[in-house]
């Protein structure tokens, strides 16, 4: 009798045992990422859709998307995370400059070794490297900085895509004198609007100065003392001085931007391409409306574009699972990652996993984008994936000067005396 009680007390125990160890493994495989993001509705949008989409295929690991402001406040808050050890699991951040000021090798779990890698593009692979070790992958698309055009503007008026940045400012005069349309659209309640005159002109800076960006790390040449770089910041002055802009550029937001270029109101809004994303998020009807054309320089036979690279998806190197991080990087750069992004915010550029593709249906500005990168296209890093050196401090000079407060060479020098702050904050030679 005391043998079948104890056998009984063995099953019973070994079985309470079982189901708690059933209930540790049940609770330990739910696992919850949490992934930082910027707040523009197309990057929040693509992002959702990337965690629905993972957590379709790993029921045992959730993403919560969790966004945050763009430009330097968005700066400010990944840095401000990274030092008081509170930044997400997962994070996407620009590649480039700004990626190297984060101290990847302490901050950033280390991907060179995940087999997906051999997909990515070497030229990303990059811009998202330190001492050989990569840290990142790509999230969205490589982007072009140029200029954003109503189609329907130009067919009416008759005008061609311009070359030059003398046919550029014809274009505006015409514009402005048909009347009850804005030349240019300038957006200065989001500082970091204000930046692409400057930034977007970096392929004419190195037509004219092809070492500009090794000069420029090594402290051998200034903004205010090249004339071709000089130049961007020219050019934004010369378009508030002609009156070319929107009456309510300092207080319009990037949205009233896209509102504007897509519907008619304003015919040019310098951006990044990314925009295209939102445009087709929040102004679908007018995306057909939309074109796309890099900034002109002074020769219209080197006229080509300004390239960003895609952004970043990193894992945090303080992350509680390492593992599951580094599962969820490797879905969004593969093509079922990208196809994800595509279908939930359309196509916006070309992506750099080598077996992903565009869709032939794509809006007429990304086809406008794409062509600066297919055989023949002329194209060319921006300055801060060739260089470490970006001064934090340009969006608010570059509003200054758009907004004629500043002149163009006083805020090139003081652009340049930001510049210098961050080159001795990361110890680079000639400095000092």
């Amino acid at each position: 009798m005391s043998h079948a009680i104890s056998r009984r007390l063995l099953v019973a125990a070994a079985a309470g045992s079982a189901l708690a160890l059933s209930f540790a493994a049940s609770a330990q495989a739910e696992v919850k990422l949490n992934f930082l993001v910027d707040n523009a509705p197309a990057t929040v949008k693509a992002s959702e859709a990337l965690a629905a989409a993972f957590h379709a295929k790993n029921p045992d690991i959730t993403i919560e998307v969790e966004s945050r402001a763009a430009g330097s406040e968005g700066d400010n808050i990944v840095k401000t995370r990274l030092a008081t050890g509170e930044m997400t699991d997962v994070f996407m951040y620009n590649a480039g400059s700004l990626f190297h000021a984060l101290n990847p090798p302490q901050n950033m779990l280390d991907l060179t070794d995940e087999p997906y890698q051999s997909d990515i593009m070497d030229i990303f692979k990059s811009v998202v490297s330190e001492n050989g070790h990569v840290y990142g992958a790509p999230y969205q698309t490589a982007m072009g900085g140029g200029v954003l055009y109503n189609k329907k503007i130009y067919a009416e008026l008759g005008l061609q895509i311009p070359k030059t940045w003398a046919d550029f400012m014809k274009n505006n005069e015409a514009i402005k004198a048909k009347g009850g349309v804005t030349p240019v659209i300038q957006t200065f309640k989001d500082t970091w609007t204000s930046q692409l005159f400057m930034l977007g002109d970096f392929y004419n800076v190195l037509q004219a100065v092809p070492d500009f960006p090794q000069k420029y790390t090594a402290n051998q040449i200034k903004y205010a003392t090249t004339p071709a770089a000089l130049r961007g910041f020219e050019h934004q002055a010369e378009v508030f001085k002609a009156g070319f802009l929107n009456e309510d550029f300092g207080s319009a937001s990037y949205d009233d931007g896209l509102r504007m270029v897509s519907k008619g109101e304003g015919a040019h809004y310098p951006m990044l391409t990314f925009a295209i994303g939102n445009i087709n998020e929040n102004y679908k009807d007018y995306i057909n409306d939309v074109g796309f054309f890099a900034l002109p320089g002074d020769d219209a036979a080197k006229n080509g574009l300004t390239a960003w690279m895609a952004n970043g998806i990193y894992g945090y190197a303080q992350t509680e699972h390492p593992a599951e991080v580094k599962k969820f990087i490797a879905f969004v750069a593969s093509k079922e990652g990208c196809d994800t992004q595509t279908e939930a915010v359309g196509a916006i550029g070309p992506y750099m996993t080598k077996s992903c593709t565009l869709p032939a249906d794509v809006p007429p500005a990304v086809k406008d984008l794409v062509a600066y990168f297919a055989e023949g296209g002329k194209n060319a890093p921006a300055l801060e994936f060739l260089s470490p050196v970006k001064g934090p401090a340009l969006e608010q000079i570059t509003v200054e000067i758009g907004s004629g407060i500043r002149a163009p060479l006083d805020g090139a020098k003081l652009y340049d005396d930001d510049v210098r702050k961050q080159a001795l904050q990361l110890g680079l030679p000639g400095w000092e």
